[in-house]
């Protein structure tokens, strides 16, 4: 069986694979129109027609969020409460604009149906479940034009059993259904009603894509699908449970990123992902960092995603001058097609062409001299921009790189300095095909000593959905007094869940004897409007509370009751995984046939004699002093001036920031 990892980019679609006891990267441009016709083609060509597993990163859910191209969808809940999504939490999104207003719902107010039937706080039914109406909603929804319907009742967490029966009614009828009960079992009206709109709006969009690449799949293959938990999960269940794909390609880049430090002895970092379109950072000190209050364009979606920060800035950033005159870079990006202008087709100046103009990128060793960049036609652009400016091409080009950096700088601060973290305890960890090109900019800008190139970098989101293991997340609301909860009934309440994980994960493929379950508590002082995530193992968990909330906010309150809000449980499926081959050593020079040559290349203004050195010659110990530029088949790194990078026993080269 051939293992490949697929990461679908803005610009360009990652893939690793092994066959035997090799792993091989190869990339090809994106194809935006339909995503799965680069994936199928370069499929055919790493791993032939033989049996295949293929674990996928999808930006189908995202897009469809973001670009509002979602398929008509319906809300179906308990009568009096159908504009709970409307209504939402009030709040404004941009605090000072008296101008502002909320951009329509997805789920316009035509399609919002209430069902009489009434489940109390208690889970008590206190009205019936009215059959008749229910079942002329239906219908009412199948010739409203919705092609999916999202049923969330009041309390249903707690019993689910009148909106179980509305979901058998609109199945029977041919609607596509996402159920609250089954999608986030947890509180919260509002964020659960938008968790599963959201789902109702992506599934049927998911499934189709994934449809077509199951058809043109062989019998024999199998397809995993990356979530934004950090896990991956079976093709069958992206098409149903779509909502939990959104970070799909994104949450692969910090699984190899936090595999990647944690093997080179590094517990502290901050991954900086630099694609084509888009920069990812995300901080993690001591585990993956993991969120429950997330929001896409806005709509509160609460499963577990990866904590990830996400800005318009990448290699494919388009540079412009706005009508003052002041130079903008992104959140506009040239894409896949037409690309930088160094691609050949582009006009329209981008980051990577004012990292070529500079001489940090290596036209001939691009994608390991598969393909050429054309220095002709960036320089005939900068000069003509360069007009218009005022600017000289050189200080146009130096302008682009700080723009972008500087936007890349706030991201890095947002989940750092911005939540009280201290960057000089972290290691950058950069990859993604322009993360190298940046990344020590960026951390002599933040002040961050040290900088963390994995080998291959520009395919490490691939790479970390092969390192993934496979994960399920259940959760249910319960609502007690901590210093009065019946440890027998949690516990009874936990083996429920983890019976339904064992079965689901061995649907999944994975034996008992692979799966691992974590228990945690959601919990809160008397009053509190959220949630501290505990992990529980069944003593001690009220002072671990104390000490995780002094640790967040800087103060304990232990004479104050503390509530059990939610149970949370991760089933964890252990796969087979890549292992980190034994790298060669070698003296702190590098060997002669790591040595390409040097060039000039820009830096603070001035042309610098630069040397060129080719990744995959280097050996674990070699140390290389800056200026020099690393050349490999994914991506290209930069080493400015009084900056020296080694490469440690794994084959990272770790940059130290003078």
């Amino acid at each position: 069986m051939i293992v490949v990892g697929i990461d679908t980019g803005g610009t360009f679609t990652d893939f690793i694979f092994r066959k035997g006891d090799d792993w091989a990267v190869y990339k090809c441009l994106s194809t935006p129109d339909n995503p799965a016709e680069a994936i199928l083609g370069g499929l055919e060509r790493v791993a032939g027609k033989a049996g295949r597993t293929v674990v996928h990163g999808s930006t189908v859910a995202t897009n469809a969020i973001l670009e509002r191209k979602g398929v008509v969808t319906a809300l179906v809940t308990t009568r009096g409460f159908e504009d709970i999504i409307e209504i939402g939490r009030q709040n404004r999104t941009r605090l000072y604009d008296l101008a502002y207003r909320k951009e329509p719902h997805i789920v316009p107010q035509s399609l919002r149906f209430g069902v009489p039937g009434r489940i109390d706080s208690g889970g008590r039914i206190i009205e019936e479940f009215d059959s008749e109406t229910a079942l002329e909603i239906a219908r009412q929804v199948r010739e409203s034009g919705a092609e999916s319907a999202a049923v969330c009742f009041l309390f249903s967490f707690l019993n689910p059993d009148h909106e179980a029966r509305m979901k058998g009614l609109l199945e029977d009828i041919g609607v596509a259904v996402s159920a609250s009960h089954e999608i986030l079992s947890e509180f919260r009206e509002y964020e659960r009603t938008s968790t599963t709109v959201i789902n109702a709006y992506v599934s049927p969009k998911m499934k189709r894509y994934l449809g077509h690449l199951s058809d043109h799949l062989g019998p024999e293959d199998r397809l995993r699908i990356m979530q934004s938990n950090g896990g991956s999960i079976s093709a069958e269940t992206a098409m149903r449970e779509s909502v939990r794909t959104i970070l799909s390609g994104p949450a692969g880049g910090a699984v190899g990123a936090w595999e990647t430090a944690r093997t080179g002895g590094f517990e502290r970092i901050i991954s900086f992902d630099m694609g084509g379109t888009s920069t990812d950072v995300s901080l993690m000190d001591g585990s993956l960092s993991l969120t429950l209050e997330s929001s896409v364009s806005n709509y509160p979606v609460k499963v577990p995603m990866v904590d990830i920060h996400t800005v318009g800035a990448g290699g494919g950033s388009i540079a412009v001058l706005d009508p003052g005159g002041a130079l903008r870079v992104g959140p506009e990006s040239a894409g896949a097609d037409p690309g930088p202008v160094c691609y050949g087709k582009g006009s329209r100046i981008t980051v990577t062409d004012a990292d070529l103009f500079l001489g940090r990128l290596i036209p001939d060793h691009f994608l390991g001299g598969h393909m050429r960049l054309k220095t002709e036609a960036v320089e005939d652009h900068f000069r003509a921009m360069a007009k218009v400016s005022g600017l000289s091409p050189l200080e146009l080009a130096e302008g682009i790189l700080a723009v972008v950096n500087t936007s890349m700088e706030k991201a890095i601060r947002v989940i750092s300095v911005e939540r009280g973290h201290d960057v000089r305890e972290f290691a950058l960890l950069a990859f993604g095909g322009a993360g190298g090109l940046h990344s020590a900019f960026l951390a002599r800008l933040l002040n961050i000593p040290r900088v963390l190139i994995p080998a291959h970098p520009g395919i490490l989101s691939a790479m970390g959905m092969l390192m993934a293991d496979v994960i399920k997340d259940y959760s249910l609301t319960v609502m007690l007094r901590a210093d009065s909860w019946d440890r027998e009934d949690l516990e009874n309440r936990f083996r429920s869940l983890e019976e339904r994980g064992f079965e689901e994960l061995e649907q999944e493929g994975i034996p008992g004897e692979r799966t691992l379950p974590e228990r945690f508590l959601d919990m809160r002082y008397k009053g509190q409007s959220y949630e501290i995530v505990v992990p529980y193992s069944g003593g001690g968990t009220v002072e671990e509370f104390h000490r995780l909330h002094e640790k967040r906010y800087g103060y304990r309150k232990p004479a104050t009751p503390v509530e059990l809000v939610n149970l949370r449980l991760r089933v964890r499926g252990v796969p087979t995984k890549p292992s980190p081959r034994a790298y060669p050593k070698g003296d702190a020079d590098p060997p002669d046939g790591a040595v390409l040559g040097s060039r000039k290349v820009v830096f603070d203004g001035r042309w610098e004699s630069t040397r060129i050195l080719r990744r995959d010659q280097l050996l674990a110990g070699n140390r290389i002093p800056g200026p020099a530029v690393v050349v490999e088949y994914s991506a290209t790194t930069v080493i400015p001036p009084a900056c020296e990078g080694r490469v440690d026993s794994n084959g990272n080269l770790v940059i130290s920031i003078e």
